[in-house]
């Protein structure tokens, strides 16, 4: 297998905290809160009564990769 080496250079007009901790994701979300901005016709659909979900396939690679994993993520 090969041995890939990434480097990355941050804007430097952003400041990038690639050390981060937990305690630094409030901050973060504050600091982007005024990037994301809602769809100007988004509206909620209604919910589909169950009787309506029928006939979902899931392709069979799919389905064993899913079977594969561990409850809590690999």
């Amino acid at each position: 297998m090969a041995n890939l080496e990434f480097h990355f250079t941050p804007p430097a007009t952003v400041p990038v905290d690639l050390e981060g901790d937990l305690a630094s994701l409030p901050g973060d979300g504050a600091r982007m809160a005024p990037h994301w901005t809602p769809a100007v016709d988004a509206q909620a659909s209604p919910p589909v009564s169950p009787s309506r979900i029928h006939g979902v396939r899931v392709p069979a690679g799919s389905a064993r990769l899913l079977e594969a994993m561990s409850d809590y993520g690999d």
